[in-house]
């Protein structure tokens, strides 16, 4: 099963509570950052700028947060 790409931390929102980790994989080349929630039957992708990141997780809370 492919992930599922979603466009807005509200979306994200909705999965943060079946959560199980958060993986966050920044790319300096592009300037972009990739926040990973993992629940126990679904992968989403959200795709925010860089400067950005550590403001969203702070939005979301996950329970883990992994740093690739």
């Amino acid at each position: 099963m492919a992930p599922l790409q979603v466009n807005s931390v509200e979306e994200l929102k909705k999965y943060i509570p079946q959560a199980i980790e958060c993986r966050v994989v920044r790319d300096e080349k592009t300037g972009k950052a990739k926040i990973k929630v993992r629940t126990k039957r679904k992968l989403l992708t959200l795709i925010v700028p860089i400067n950005e990141v550590d403001k969203t997780l702070e939005e979301l809370s996950c329970p883990e947060v992994i740093e690739f």
